[in-house]
């Protein structure tokens, strides 16, 4: 009887030193991914024609999704969020604040940071060990979700019709992002097993 219970405490034991092991790896996660979704924002070029900059968000978003996963990549981007709601500058141009979120041109596509994070890290986790081109069409995937999340922003807040909005919210920033998608992709490849060992 006093063996079992023996065991039956190391198993416990065992079971919380993991459950806190996990705890603090995805914290850390987390936390590196707000911070790399913030200075992605501070890469800011701004365009004459349109209220939407170019930055290096979306790079760091597609490798939250792939990294993280499903549950943990859309949470780096929802504490993001938070963050700059509670006042640090950590939007485009260093923009902070509940006012910025709610009126500002970009909203939308802060939004669908967090859906498109969600849907890449569930896409990627489809494949025991995905190649570089479902890695590709996952991150594609993404930036569909933040465009049209974006753009039906866009359109919405400045009552832009729907040509407009996706010519000032969409078509300039097509190429870079082909690029910045390819970047991700083949910078997740290459250490996209060790990805999965630590967040499972």
């Amino acid at each position: 009887m006093a063996e079992r219970e023996m065991i039956r405490r190391s198993e416990i034991a065992g079971t919380t030193a993991w459950l806190e092991q996990r705890a603090v790896t995805a914290t850390i996660g987390i936390a590196a991914f707000v911070v790399m979704t913030a200075l992605g924002a501070h890469v800011r070029i701004p365009l004459p024609f349109t209220p939407v900059p170019i930055t290096l968000q979306t790079f760091f978003v597609h490798l939250a999704g792939a990294t993280l996963g499903p549950a943990l990549g859309p949470l780096s981007q929802a504490a993001y969020l938070l963050v700059g709601v509670a006042g640090l500058p950590v939007f485009a141009g260093g923009g902070s604040g509940l006012a910025y979120l709610l009126r500002g041109a970009t909203t939308g596509y802060l939004i669908g940071f967090v859906a498109a994070t969600a849907l890449v890290g569930w896409l990627i986790r489809r494949r025991e060990d995905p190649g570089l081109l479902w890695i590709l069409v996952s991150m594609a995937a993404g930036s569909f979700v933040v465009y049209a999340c974006g753009v039906s922003w866009l359109a919405w807040s400045l009552n832009l019709s729907p040509a407009t909005a996706l010519a000032k919210g969409m078509l300039p920033f097509l190429a870079g992002d082909v690029v910045k998608t390819c970047a991700a992709a083949g910078l997740f490849r290459s250490y996209r097993r060790r990805a999965r060992n630590v967040f499972p």
